[in-house]
């Protein structure tokens, strides 16, 4: 699932220690521009300019990553799906890929949700590897798409709601997939994260006396997973949280129908009150699933001049989360790849994590 990151030869040469220190003033900045362009990452703070100190930092790492990361792997070729296009729901994009493990009794299933800020993103955006990696586990696996939000009709909770239905359509496909209903996880990337989060953290959702079949199943996971996933879309609070302009993502306008940023971040009790119901945090109990997070960007304070939405997946949401759950004593897994130093992943990573919490 996760890609294996080698020390790229130009990033290797140019910053051959140490050889880019002692150059020459004018050949040092021109390579260090060079490298700012290849590899925008390595600039931490931000500011436009790459210092030789950064680029070191930032060799030091990927040198650290790719020690901890196995030989490349060839490419894992792109899986069919057993069922493509089923329709969970009646909106064109309520549907659901499923890929059936081969098995005599019936498999736990991770269900991918894909990220895109909730007005982007598809399905198809799943990892080969990951899928590859959960049929030879003898675990299903399954890919949805959801309702994007478009600022008016649909907005929160409109997206969280597709994902856990799409967990109760799984649910009630038990026999004809082969399914075990009580061994069920959700993972996903960003929004798809938030999404995972809220039906891991939410009260069940199922309603017993509902006439519609889907609607009787239950919304409880075992486990979730998560790659540089918020905690909460609470405007306020994500500028309290990380800093920056982070909170003014033009997204979280758009999920709640708001029109400018200072409504968003001078809620009325209604705003809030859907803020609230949105963030996954806030749905944190004791008898929730447990958790596996992984965060990318670096580790700093955003700079002032950021762009707007900047640092979205800071790791302060990963840190938020991690004192919630270390708090009500939820197992979790926070992965901060872009500190210093950067957190090792756990041999067997995501996937391992989550299929020790399916297979029995």
């Amino acid at each position: 699932m996760f890609r294996h990151l080698l020390v790229p030869a130009l990033l290797a040469v140019l910053l051959a220690s140490p050889s880019l220190a002692q150059d020459p003033p004018a050949s040092r900045e021109q390579q260090l521009k060079q490298l700012l362009q290849r590899y925008p990452d390595a600039d931490a703070n931000r500011d436009g300019v790459l210092s030789v100190e950064e680029a070191q930092t930032y060799r030091a790492k990927m040198r650290a990553k790719e020690e901890r990361q196995p030989e490349a792997k060839q490419p894992v070729p792109r899986i069919r799906p057993t069922h493509a296009d089923v329709h969970y729901g009646p909106h064109e994009r309520q549907v659901i890929d499923f890929y059936q493990a081969k098995s005599d009794q019936p498999t736990p299933v991770i269900i991918y949700i894909h990220g895109g800020g909730f007005v982007a993103g598809d399905k198809s955006s799943v990892s080969s590897s990951m899928v590859q990696g959960a049929l030879e586990a003898g675990i299903s696996f399954a890919a949805i798409n959801y309702r994007f939000v478009d600022g008016g009709e649909t907005i929160f909770p409109v997206p969280q709601h597709d994902g856990a239905r799409a967990v109760q359509f799984v649910r009630s496909q038990a026999g004809p997939w082969n399914v075990d209903p009580a061994r069920i996880a959700c993972f996903g990337g960003s929004a798809g994260a938030g999404i995972s989060m809220w039906i891991g953290f939410h009260d069940d959702l199922a309603r017993p006396d509902s006439s519609d079949p889907v609607e009787r199943q239950s919304t409880r996971i075992q486990a979730v997973g998560t790659m540089g996933g918020q905690g909460t879309y609470d405007p306020v609070k994500v500028k309290q949280l990380v800093g920056g302009r982070a909170h003014e993502h033009p997204s979280l306008l758009k999920v709640y129908g708001l029109k400018s940023i200072d409504e968003a971040m001078n809620p009325t009790p209604a705003v809030q009150k859907l803020y609230d119901e949105a963030a996954a945090i806030t749905h944190l109990t004791r008898d929730d699933p447990p958790l596996y997070m992984v965060y990318n960007e670096p580790d700093i304070v955003p700079p002032p001049d950021t762009k707007p939405g900047q640092f979205i997946h800071h790791p302060n949401f990963g840190r938020q989360l991690k004192a919630k759950m270390d708090e009500l004593g939820i197992e979790n897994v926070f992965i901060n790849s872009g500190g210093t130093p950067p957190t090792p992943q756990p041999p067997g990573g995501m996937l391992e994590f989550l299929r020790k919490h399916l297979v029995k």
